[in-house]
């Protein structure tokens, strides 16, 4: 399989598991562990890419928060994102630097995706005990922000899962606003994250070692099929229960830890 193929299909499965609560990182590590491993900036570029499809898909949201911060409401509903990412930005920064992650190896991504799992479907039920709210509170936005981090220590647990519900726990349980501010939030998240692996990358004088062409294709396939998927995504969440993507993952976690070799 050439590398520019690789590059393709990886960005296709970056657009299709970025927003739903299975876990893109995990679905790249393991789709890599046995097409070959790519870099940091490779991996998170193309989470960029997805992110960049969660622009278009909000930006009519997007242009309303930035031309009503008259408004207190909408004034409010964007402070509460930045203290979202300011959260994950203060906290996550000291995590990474320090190295506190599990290893990038499919053992640790699968006990994630099946413990992921398992939250998801107890979360989803204790958050539909509590009247139905559309209501952020600034205690959610720190809680997503908590989360965000959370994720990135435990790979394969999923961004967007951990962020969701939590935020369904404390209250924010129509799923559609719960989803559209997590989403919201990735968006300086992820696009911060891209911006310093990037400069990593420079600083590390690892650059000329890119496979830039395989990463321009992968970030365009990820912003394409994520387009698709977040738009199918919200369609779905606003009628059906998240329940199909939890036993997904608790049934592929399952069946990875049942195929692993011993120190897999």
């Amino acid at each position: 399989m050439t590398d520019l193929l690789t590059a393709l299909l990886l960005g296709i499965l970056e657009g299709l598991t970025e927003f739903l609560p299975i876990s893109s990182t995990g679905h790249l590590l393991i789709a890599q562990h046995w097409l070959g491993a790519r870099s940091d900036l490779f991996n998170i570029s193309i989470q960029a890419g997805a992110i960049l499809a969660i622009t278009l898909v909000y930006r009519q949201r997007l242009w309303q928060l930035a031309t009503g911060l008259g408004v207190k409401a909408q004034r409010d509903y964007l402070l509460k994102i930045a203290l979202a990412f300011a959260v994950t930005a203060v906290i996550g920064l000291p995590v990474r630097l320090l190295g506190w992650e599990l290893p990038e190896t499919v053992t640790p991504v699968a006990w994630a995706l099946v413990i992921g799992g398992v939250w998801m479907l107890v979360a989803e039920r204790l958050g539909e005990r509590g009247p139905p709210s559309d209501a952020v509170t600034w205690k959610i936005a720190v809680a997503v922000g908590l989360a965000q981090v959370l994720a990135g220590v435990f790979p394969g647990t999923s961004r967007s899962a951990a962020a969701i519900f939590i935020a369904l726990l404390l209250g924010l349980n129509r799923k559609p606003a719960a989803a559209e501010f997590v989403f919201l939030v990735g968006i300086p998240t992820m696009f911060a994250a891209s911006g310093y692996a990037l400069l990593e990358t420079v600083l590390e004088g690892t650059a000329g070692d890119e496979d830039w062409l395989g990463l321009a294709v992968a970030f365009a396939a990820a912003t394409a099929t994520g387009f698709a998927t977040v738009r199918w995504l919200l369609g779905y969440i606003a009628t059906h229960r998240f329940t199909p993507f939890a036993w997904y993952r608790i049934g592929l976690g399952a069946a990875l830890l049942l195929g692993l070799p011993a120190g897999g």
